[in-house]
């Protein structure tokens, strides 16, 4: 069954919005249609608010009874949404579904909306706030969930989230306008050499996106053997998940993967991740002979990317979540992601130890960064 609210209204305007807190799995599973046109009419959505991701998620991480999707409606019309999960430990607080293999997360609120979903939205975030925090982890800025902070009349707090970076969303002869010219030519020569190694790309249809993405992923444990490397992305449940949401995604264009080959062998798969707002490479795998052959993978990826974003049908071309040093190669912006933390005055108490516990976790990493820094080369 599905666990709701008491319908009531929002405003006067007929029909009346109403909000409805929803529990069971095949009903939020049910939601695909109506969910999938909210989140084309949302233009700061990103592929990780999509139905297919998020289902796909909590199909392989959800924990039986944490799931809490609040919904706003008029008539049959979905307006808004919050996909959250109930977790326990350290405290208890409601945050977003896609936990940390999702590198955005937020709500979804309809673009045509004159205020009145995102009041009916926030009202049923403040009556969820009664026993939980309200936890809104790696908000892009300008998100949805923005609003819902800034009209949020209890305690809140903002604190700072991951660092993306990103890069204009233009063709790869553009981008190499942003390098000294001496980088630029090797860059160039790079392409040339890519060429000469005859890498070709081809981008995998709807009905050979599951194939593909498994080949992705034997290719990135592959690549990372010996390395060190995300423990997540090894992981089966990783692999159930990435699998059964990319094919629906790349039905709906929310996702393209592309694979690249030289004859008949393919030496590298690319998974990237498509809305409106952004264009960005979530996971790739390439052999480790590539590198014996001189190729250079970042270029690899970021040519197919840039050809995504080359029609300017994307806001940015998103490096996604991470600092690494391979990123700055392309002087890339800083696009810092927040948490939001949404309290009442009765669970105040667990927004000061959500910013503790994240004042110690800083606190940590730069520890962790400055003996680093002091250890020998």
């Amino acid at each position: 069954m599905t666990a709701t609210y008491a319908a009531r209204p929002a405003s006067f305007a007929r029909p009346p919005l109403t909000t409805q807190l929803l529990t069971d799995d095949l009903a939020f599973a049910a939601l695909a249609p109506a969910w999938g046109r909210l989140h084309r009419r949302c233009a700061t959505a990103t592929p990780f608010q999509s139905h297919a991701w998020l289902h796909s998620w909590w199909q392989s991480y959800g924990r039986p009874g944490r799931l809490r999707v609040l919904l706003v409606r008029s008539g049959r019309d979905l307006l808004a949404a919050a996909p959250l999960t109930l977790v326990r430990h350290p405290f208890p607080a409601l945050v977003p579904l896609g936990g940390t293999v999702s590198d955005y997360g937020d709500v979804l609120l309809d673009d045509a909306d004159d205020g009145r979903a995102l009041t009916a939205l926030t009202d049923a975030l403040w009556t969820a706030a009664r026993t939980a925090l309200i936890d809104l982890r790696e908000v892009r800025a300008g998100g949805a969930a923005e609003r819902v902070y800034d009209r949020w009349p209890g305690p809140r707090r903002r604190v700072p989230d991951s660092l993306c970076l990103e890069l204009p969303p233009v063709p790869m002869d553009e981008l190499l306008t942003r390098l000294p010219s001496n980088k630029a030519q090797r860059v160039r020569a790079k392409l040339r050499k890519l060429a000469a190694l005859g890498v070709a790309r081809r981008t995998a249809g709807p009905g050979e996106a599951e194939a593909a993405v498994a080949r992705l992923l034997e290719l990135h444990r592959l690549q990372w053997q010996g390395r060190k490397v995300t423990p997540e992305h090894l992981r089966p449940r990783f692999q159930e998940h990435l699998v059964r949401a990319v094919e629906p995604m790349v039905r709906s264009g929310d996702a393209v993967v592309t694979e690249f080959r030289i004859g008949e062998e393919v030496v590298a798969v690319d998974l990237t991740l498509l809305s409106p707002s952004l264009a960005g490479g979530y996971l790739y795998g390439a052999h480790p002979s590539l590198r014996e052959r001189k190729a250079d993978v970042a270029v690899i990826l970021l040519d197919a990317c840039a050809a995504h974003t080359a029609a300017g049908s994307h806001g940015t071309l998103s490096l996604m979540r991470g600092d690494e040093p391979y990123k700055h190669h392309w002087r890339p912006d800083p696009a810092p992601s927040g948490r939001l933390l949404l309290a009442r005055r009765r669970t105040a108490p667990l927004l000061s130890a959500a910013l503790s516990d994240a004042a110690a976790r800083r606190h940590g990493k730069a520890a962790l960064a400055r003996l680093g820094e002091r250890r020998p080369g």
